[in-house]
Parts: C-alpha cells; structure tokens; sequence
C-alpha cells in the first residue's frame, strides 16, 4: 500500500481538527528539528474528566498532519488515563499506512505533544521510553 493512501491524503488536504481550541485544558507544542513539522494540541475536557473536544494547529508533511487530525477525532470520549496509554502502535494504525523508519518522528509527532499535554496538566514529566516516539 502506498504511504500516502487516499484516507492520509484526504485528512492533510482538509483536516477536520485544525482549529485552536480557545477552552483547551490542555495544551502542548513540539517540534521536529529534522524536518520543521510544528505543532501545538489542544484538549478540552468536560466534567467527568473525559475529552470533549480536541484539535491541533502548525503545520507538517501529509503524515504528521493526518496524524495529529486523526488522533484529535480519536480522542474524544477518552479519560486522561487511556489518553496516557496509547502508544505508537495506535498512532500508526489510526494512519492505516506501513510508516518508515525515517517517517515515524513525522506520524508519531502528534501523538508525542498530545501525550505532553497530558503529562504536564497531571503535573508530571513525560519520559522518552514512555512514549517512544521514533
């Protein structure tokens, strides 16, 4: 299968996720040094501490971007605990596509932020091994 399918294809042409979320209890920002992809994400959590809403803004290659716009529309319904369990795994099956090793920093970028995000509202440091993120 090619690494840039119809679905990843669709979602950097015209993601449905990429706004700043102004109510956002959480939020974080990374970038790729390597290849420039930026991005920041945003989560708001409604009262029963599950994410409401999610989006993300910046900009990236066609598989960081449909990954952070997939991950954004994955999110939602989620508790902070199952936000701090995915892994690299989910990201790559939300993007449907084998990814590269030279590819994973782009499609686990947005994973990485989220969970960045996550920590940093919980007061805790995010450690490499525990994301792993290419």
């Amino acid at each position: 299968m090619d690494m840039y399918s119809e679905n990843v294809l669709d979602r950097y042409r015209s993601p449905r996720f990429r706004r700043e979320l102004a109510s956002a209890a959480l939020r974080a920002h990374d970038v790729n040094p390597v290849c420039g992809d930026d991005f920041t994400l945003f989560v708001q959590l409604g009262p029963d501490g599950r994410v409401v809403d999610a989006s993300f803004t910046g900009v990236g290659c066609a598989i960081s971007t449909a990954s952070a716009d997939m991950l954004c529309e994955a999110c939602i319904g989620k508790s902070l605990d199952e936000l701090r369990l995915l892994d690299k795994d989910f990201a790559y099956s939300l993007l449907g596509v084998p990814i590269s090793a030279v590819r994973a920093k782009c499609a686990l970028l947005p994973l990485k932020v989220l969970k960045l995000a996550v920590y940093s509202h919980l007061g805790q440091k995010l450690l490499e091994k525990e994301g792993e993120f290419g």
